[in-house]
């Protein structure tokens, strides 16, 4: 194994002042928490860890996150609104949305491949950078005469979504060799905590300011939290790769992704964290259901569909403010399975709720499931992987995360046309927890998998790593 970069070396030599208080001088980066930080994060509990704050390297991670998200949702409500007041026309929406996806897996998969092969702090620049005069331009075009330019508006956004699939899978590649492998289930629950706040505030301000007349603002406030990124991440020490960096041509991205689905096919543990997260999605994604139990069901309810739509990132963010024990589980693909469940039977309760606030209490449940799922999968995927290869498990991490949801509004918008909102949503939480359960019997290797074994698995893909690329 590779020797931990913070570990003191052979001999005295004095202490770093920021050593005094606990945490990595600037710059240092992989160690683990001793036996004190492990102490005081059990300690606090059912609160939210946050143990990692403490490493300055992360902090500018976490600033980074922070101050990108609000615009981030900001936008997502600010394109379609723009889109449809230039053509008029809902089916245009859909295509716009379309658009996005695509750059979206296409460059999700080739950053992980890219983030595998040259230094990610680098990438990470110039990726934040791409994203704040991508969001520039866009506030600049909503501020041109007229309501703006459906081709212009349609290459911006491929872009804004081109850089931010290259930028989230590098984000999180480099969170192992920041925090530690004792620190990856806290960190990620400090950042998705902090996205689900986004989501929740974000689309409430943009439709502020959009009703005021005030788009271009909205893609400001986006172009200007990637600035503030840029400022951050520039502080960062050199994050190479752990294989080694070669010379970046597509024809080798191409291959980099190809050898990135060989190796999972050959590692069941990280194989399920996407097959789980797809099934769970596929047959429980709710949100394609809102807009016909707002007008039929919950029609007497105010504000029915903002709460639906709200219910699910309102369990989410509660979820990751009292999420100092995920960060302790030790079997995770255990509780991944249990959490995964808690969301289908939450989806049940959903589709048979009868009064609004019983709905969104059922929703809010599944996205406290969904959110700790999220968390400890992601971990296992930063951890359990090779270091070599945790860009492109980043990247198709975020290809499922964002490919699952859609193909569960399909699903879920057939089903409910033809046999109706309580079948599609019942019938699909019932999947799922059988599901879950043939998941634990069919492949024993992620139910009974360990957060403190992960390095073990991480060496022994490793090692078979290198016997491929011996016998190639």
């Amino acid at each position: 194994m590779k020797k931990d970069p913070a570990a003191p070396r052979e001999g005295p030599r004095p202490p770093h002042p920021s050593q005094a208080r606990g945490e990595p001088p600037d710059g240092a980066v992989g160690a683990r928490r001793g036996p004190l930080q492990r102490g005081r994060s059990r300690g606090r509990g059912w609160a939210l860890d946050t143990t990692p704050l403490r490493n300055r390297a992360y902090r500018r991670i976490f600033g980074g996150v922070a101050v990108t998200m609000l615009g981030q949702q900001m936008t997502l409500v600010a394109v379609p609104y723009q889109v449809y007041e230039i053509t008029g026309s809902s089916l245009m929406v859909g295509v716009t949305s379309v658009l996005a996806l695509v750059p979206l897996i296409v460059f999700g998969l080739l950053g992980g491949a890219i983030a595998d092969a040259m230094d990610r702090r680098r990438l990470l620049l110039i990726t934040s950078m791409g994203a704040a005069v991508t969001s520039g331009l866009l506030a600049v075009q909503a501020l041109l005469p007229g309501k703006g330019h459906l081709w212009v508006l349609w290459l911006l956004t491929a872009a804004v979504s081109g850089f931010a699939a290259v930028n989230q899978p590098t984000r999180s590649a480099v969170i192992p060799a920041i925090v530690g492998q004792d620190g990856v289930p806290a960190a990620n629950a400090l950042a998705m905590t902090v996205r689900q706040a986004g989501v929740i505030v974000g689309p409430l301000l943009a439709g502020l300011l959009i009703a005021l007349g005030d788009v271009a603002v909205t893609y400001l406030v986006d172009a200007l939290g990637f600035a503030a990124a840029v400022l951050l991440l520039r502080g960062l020490p050199p994050l190479p790769p752990g294989g080694t960096a070669g010379r970046l041509s597509l024809t080798g991205a191409v291959r980099g992704v190809g050898e990135g689905f060989s190796f999972l096919r050959t590692q069941p543990v990280l194989l399920m964290t996407f097959v789980v997260d797809v099934i769970a999605m596929l047959f429980a994604w709710p949100q394609a259901v809102f807009p016909e139990l707002a007008g039929t069901t919950f029609a007497g309810d105010a504000n029915a569909l903002g709460w639906l739509f709200a219910g699910v990132s309102i369990g989410s963010l509660l979820m990751g403010l009292t999420s100092g024990w995920v960060s302790r589980v030790d079997r995770q693909g255990a509780v991944v399975l249990g959490a995964i469940v808690v969301w289908g039977l939450a989806i049940v309760g959903f589709g048979l709720a009868p009064t609004l606030w019983l709905a969104v209490a059922c929703l809010a449940l599944a996205g406290a499931g969904d959110m700790v799922s999220a968390v400890l999968r992601s971990s296992m995927l930063q951890t359990a992987a090779p270091e070599e290869m945790r860009g492109r498990m980043q990247g198709v991490f975020l290809v499922v995360v964002a490919g699952g949801p859609r193909l569960g509004d399909l699903r879920a918008g057939v089903m409910a046309s033809s046999l109706g909102v309580t079948t599609a949503m019942v019938s699909g939480g019932v999947v799922i927890v059988v599901a879950m359960a043939v998941v634990a019997l069919a492949v024993p290797s992620f139910f009974a998998f360990r957060a403190s074994r992960s390095a073990e698995l991480a060496e022994a893909g490793r090692a078979r790593l290198a016997q491929e690329s011996a016998t190639d």
